[in-house]
């Protein structure tokens, strides 16, 4: 067992932090806006905590208009929801694939660091990775590892990295983001 805790409090105070005339702006992700990928959030976040649960799927209904209300309040649930030690026991299925109810954990894990990374990144703030959580988005891609011939992760081409990048930086070129110069992570302090 781990925390979901300190990721899901980070993408709650990043969900709080996105103002109305961000919604349409591009994200890192495929052609996402900041309101798609608020929606993406709000569905991944349902579908890991009904996970933990072992209840039900419930059908994705894109960004919900309460979304400054329902997306927190959908993460605390999730952070709670792992926190029970059933959460971790069973099968459960993510994005079609069936798996251990504990890597479920692991790939929500990754999910709301990424995709926190990447909100951040589209609305000018700072995202914060505790070390322990990027334990965990680490050991996901050693679950997904790139294809050694192609050089494609779970998410597309792994993005190139200087040798001297720090971890963060690191795991968002396996989920094939490009940190570049200008992305700002309060963890390490760079810019």
């Amino acid at each position: 067992m781990f925390d979901l805790g300190p990721a899901t409090q980070e993408m709650r105070r990043l969900v709080g932090g996105v103002a109305d005339d961000d919604l349409d702006r591009p994200t890192p992700c495929d052609d996402w806006t900041v309101r798609e990928l608020l929606a993406h959030i709000h569905q991944f976040s349902s579908v890991f905590t009904d996970n933990a649960r072992k209840a039900p799927m419930r059908p994705p209904d894109g960004l919900v208009g309460d979304w400054r209300t329902a997306i927190p309040e959908q993460l605390e649930d999730l952070a709670a929801a792992w926190a029970e030690p059933g959460a971790w026991e069973g099968r459960v299925s993510a994005g079609g694939v069936e798996m251990p109810a504990r890597d479920n954990a692991v790939v929500a894990v990754e999910e709301l660091t990424v995709h926190a990374w990447d909100l951040a990144r589209a609305t000018d703030q700072r995202v914060h990775v505790q070390d322990a959580t990027l334990d965990e988005v680490e050991r996901f891609f050693t679950m997904f590892p790139p294809d050694p011939e192609t050089g494609t992760g779970p998410f597309g081409p792994v993005t190139p990295i200087a040798d001297d990048a720090d971890r963060l930086h690191r795991v968002l070129a396996l989920a094939g983001r490009d940190p570049g110069t200008n992305t700002t992570d309060e963890r390490t302090g760079t810019r």
